[in-house]
C-alpha cells in the first residue's frame, strides 16, 4: 500500500475491468480502499459478457495485498445496480464512495445512425450513472437520517466529446453532456447528506479510443495518453480529503489537468417581440459571444 490516504474507504468502480476503470480500481486499493470491481466484461461496443476482467483486477489487488471483490452486474439495470450497491455493504460493512465509469461506443455521424446504436449508448452512459447512483445515494441519505456521521462520493464520467462537441457522437456526446448536468444538480441535491458529486472527463488511450487516433503513436505519445494520468484524481476525490470541492468537471489526462467551466450567460440585451426584428438582434449578440470551445477546450477559430 502506498498511502493510506483512503485507507478504510469502500469504493464501487464500475467498468474496473480494463482501461480507465482497471486503473482507478488499482490505485484506489493502492491508497487504502476496498474496491468493488464492477465489469460486465463486453466488448468496447457493449456486446458480450464475461467477468473474467474483472476476476483479474480483482487477483492483481489481492495480490498485492489489497482487499477487492469482483461484480459482474449490468450497472444499467436498475434492480442490479441495486443489488451491487447492497453486495458492497455486505461484504465490507458500508459504502463511501462510487465512482461511475463504465461507457461503450457506438460512434457514427448523425445521418447514419440507427436507433438501436442511440439508445445503447444512452443506457449504458445515462441510465449507467443514474441507476448506481440512486441506490448509493439512498443508502447515504438513510444513514444521515439515522444519525451516522457520512462523508461520501459519487464520481461520474464525462468526456470533452460532450462538454465541448465531437463529430460522429452525437449519442455518446449527448450522454456525456447530459452526466455533467446530472453530476451539477446531483451535487446540489446530495450535499445535505454529506455526498458530494464531482465528474471526471478523461483522455486516454484505451480500447475504447485507439481506434480514432490518426495513425501509428510514438511510445512518448502512448505513455502521454496512458489511463494511470488520469486516476491520481479520482483516488484523490474518493478520499476525505475533498470534502470541499463537489459539482465539478475536472478534465485530466497526461497533457493536461484542468477545471471545465459550464454554461454561463453571455451578451444580453432586452426582450423583443417582433420575430421581423429580432434578426439583427440575435445576430449582433451571436457575434459579441465567446465561440463555443474546441475539442481543446479553447475558442475554436
Amino acid at each position: 500500500m502506498k498511502s493510506d490516504l483512503c485507507a478504510g474507504r469502500v469504493v464501487i468502480v464500475t467498468g474496473a475491468g480494463r482501461g480507465i476503470g482497471r486503473e482507478y480500481a488499482l490505485m484506489l486499493a493502492d491508497h487504502g480502499a476496498k474496491v468493488v470491481v464492477n465489469d460486465l466484461g463486453g466488448a468496447f461496443d457493449g456486446t458480450g459478457s464475461d467477468q473474467g476482467p474483472a476476476d483479474e483486477v480483482v487477483a492483481e489487488i489481492q495480490a498485492a495485498g489489497g482487499e477487492a471483490i469482483a461484480n459482474g452486474d449490468d450497472v444499467s439495470n436498475f434492480d442490479a445496480a441495486q443489488a451491487m450497491v447492497q453486495q458492497a455493504i455486505d461484504t465490507f460493512g458500508r459504502l463511501d464512495v462510487l465512482v461511475n465509469n463504465a461507457g461503450i461506443l457506438r460512434d457514427r455521424m448523425l445521418v447514419n445512425m440507427s436507433e438501436a446504436e442511440w439508445d445503447a449508448v444512452i443506457q449504458v452512459h445515462l441510465k449507467g450513472t443514474f441507476a448506481p447512483a440512486r441506490h448509493a445515494a439512498g443508502y447515504w441519505r438513510e444513514q444521515q437520517k439515522a444519525g451516522q456521521a457520512v462523508d461520501a462520493r459519487i464520481i461520474n464520467t464525462s468526456s470533452v466529446s460532450g462538454i465541448y462537441g465531437n463529430p460522429g457522437q452525437t449519442n455518446y456526446g449527448a450522454a456525456k453532456m447530459g452526466i455533467a448536468a446530472f453530476t451539477i444538480i446531483a451535487s446540489q441535491e446530495l450535499a445535505r447528506y454529506g455526498v458530494t458529486v464531482n465528474a471526471i472527463a478523461p483522455g486516454a488511450l484505451t480500447r475504447m479510443t485507439e481506434n480514432l487516433m490518426p495513425g501509428e503513436l510514438s511510445e512518448e505519445d502512448k505513455e502521454r495518453r496512458s489511463p494511470r494520468w488520469i486516476a491520481p484524481a479520482v483516488t484523490w476525490l474518493a478520499s476525505t480529503e475533498s470534502k470541499d470541492i463537489t459539482g465539478r468537471i475536472i478534465e485530466a489526462s497526461g497533457g493536461v489537468l484542468a477545471v471545465a467551466e459550464g454554461w454561463h450567460r453571455g451578451p444580453t440585451t432586452e426582450p423583443v417581440s417582433d420575430p421581423l426584428e429580432i434578426g439583427p438582434v440575435l445576430t449582433d449578440l451571436v457575434k459579441r459571444a465567446r465561440k463555443n470551445a474546441g475539442m481543446d477546450g479553447q475558442d475554436r477559430d
